[in-house]
């Protein structure tokens, strides 16, 4: 039976009318500090902590609930005998119902221009230890820390003078979970500013939402976002239009996302599972989508179109031509929005800092019984450094830097030609370079003489040269480093192919 209630929180959401009906029931109510001053205003009669304890409040509210008065009335099981006994030698009263939740930590480190000293002192010590306590022992006590579950707890105890131990384990369930989101949090801020990786690590997320369905219809899903400003990516994003994002839209839009912000000028990124199949970049986004949709006017349907400009009618009307799973852009136009209007299921998502870079953070891929981690691939090239005898002109020039930012998103191996900053022809994900160019050279529908070529990686072998040659390729751009480079480069003088080396892999796995 819950006969005494302690409550300490942060966030009195609901708390008043709760305790309210706690003393209806004939619950007798500890509190401390603000809350118990917040209680007695509304009538509802609140014994202070320290009353009980004997020992005042101190060191400005640090110390007011590690007291064994306390933790002693949380943590005695209750039909042992000798835990029974000690209670009443000391004088303890058990504590059947723990209500707390801690010092607003996450809100003070995401307010702009917080101290250190600041979130230091907004680290919650005496409510986790109470919290703990009760978890610890839900078999006889009940833990609540999320207002959600006050109505909950009422209707048990109006009904039975307790909560069921099913219940009493789901709290607890939810109070280590909550407890060690809280100190991940602190563990995280600490070390924000420190450079490599820790012995251990620690993530937390919180849920944005369920899923409808995973990669496959039956696979169960769920997307989470970190804690923080995450500006420029997905889960900053305003829907304005459509279904709910699935697990591959997502997913698709996060590639999307990455590859879009390789680029400065207007420019439209087309991706279909999560490799790039239109890619191109124009005086304004008409032109921009435009040759984008041109660079694979078969791959693009159904796929996730990311852009860096705001999205008119005139784009819209051509956009509508073909259907579209996803749409990202800073902005709609009004007219955007009514064009878009007749497809109700199309998804429209507003993110104005999409351009946005993210200058700190961590790639994770998960596998059987552990993580890999590594830092984000954000840098694109060591260098330049033409190694063949024909130059590439500064036209030449633009297009294999723009083709090396494409390849860097692509599924290795990678390999991607492009002409006049448009990709002609993507080859992704084959387990043999000269495979991937074979296949992107067979799937193209452009003409792709004066194209140049980008690949992620070196050339092993002279194969690919002399397969772009034969396809109409001007210039090659790739990372070097085989111990082969020297035959890759005497077939490009052979071909009159110009060659140049960035002195960086961006394998993509």
């Amino acid at each position: 039976m819950i006969k005494r209630a302690l409550i300490s929180v942060s966030d009195k959401t609901g708390i008043v009318d709760f305790a309210k009906e706690l003393v209806k029931l004939g619950i007798e109510i500890l509190s401390t500090g603000g809350t118990a001053k917040l209680l007695r205003d509304a009538e509802v009669n609140a014994i202070d902590v320290s009353d009980v304890t004997g020992f005042p409040e101190c060191l400005d509210g640090r110390v007011k609930t590690l007291h064994p008065a306390v933790h002693g009335g949380i943590l005695a099981i209750r039909d042992n005998e000798e835990h029974q006994k000690t209670l009443q030698q000391q004088n303890i009263t058990p504590i059947d119902l723990v209500v707390i939740n801690l010092y607003p930590f996450k809100e003070t480190i995401l307010k702009e221009g917080v101290t250190m000293e600041e979130a230091i002192e907004n680290i919650d010590i005496g409510g986790p230890a109470m919290l703990r306590s009760a978890a610890k022992n839900h078999k006889f006590v009940t833990v609540v820390t999320d207002p959600r579950d006050y109505e909950k707890v009422l209707e048990e105890v109006r009904e039975k003078g307790n909560t069921a131990f099913e219940t009493r384990y789901d709290l607890a369930l939810k109070v280590f979970q909550h407890t060690s989101h809280y100190d991940t949090l602190i563990a995280a801020y600490l070390g924000k500013d420190k450079e490599g990786f820790g012995d251990t690590l620690t993530l937390t997320y919180e849920k944005v939402q369920d899923l409808r369905y995973g990669e496959n219809p039956h696979q169960q899903a769920v997307f989470y976002r970190e804690v923080g400003f995450q500006a420029g990516t997905l889960v900053e994003g305003v829907q304005l239009q459509g279904k709910e994002l699935s697990f591959n839209n997502i997913n698709d839009a996060n590639g999307a996302l990455e590859l879009l912000k390789e680029f400065e000028e207007p420019t439209v990124v087309a991706i279909k599972h999560t490799n790039p199949c239109g890619v191109a970049s124009g005086k304004d986004i008409y032109e921009a989508y435009s040759k984008a949709f041109e660079a694979d006017p078969l791959s693009i349907f159904g796929g996730i179109i990311a852009t860096n400009q705001v999205i008119d009618g005139r784009t819209a009307e051509k956009m509508q031509d073909v259907f579209l799973e996803v749409i990202i852009a800073p902005d709609f136009t009004e007219e955007a929005l009514r064009i878009f209007s007749d497809k109700q299921n199309l998804r429209l998502i507003k993110l104005s800092n999409i351009t946005v870079k993210k200058q700190k953070a961590i790639d994770m891929k998960k596998v059987a019984g552990g993580l890999l981690i590594q830092d984000i691939n954000k840098n694109l090239m060591q260098e330049i450094e033409t190694v063949t005898e024909k130059k590439p002109t500064e036209e030449m020039m633009e297009d294999l830097v723009f083709a090396f930012k494409i390849v860097k998103h692509v599924k290795s191996n990678a390999i991607v030609l492009v002409k006049d900053k448009q990709t002609l022809a993507v080859g992704p994900g084959q387990t043999s370079r000269i495979w991937a160019l074979q296949n992107a050279i067979k799937n193209s529908t452009h003409n792709l003489e004066g194209s140049v070529l980008a690949s992620d990686a070196f050339f092993p072998f002279s194969d690919c040269v002399e397969a772009a040659f034969k396809a109409g390729v001007k210039a090659i751009i790739q990372p070097g480093g085989s111990l082969n480079d020297k035959v890759s480069i005497e077939a490009c003088n052979e071909q009159g192919i110009a060659m140049v080396f960035t002195g960086m892999r961006h394998f993509k796995h």
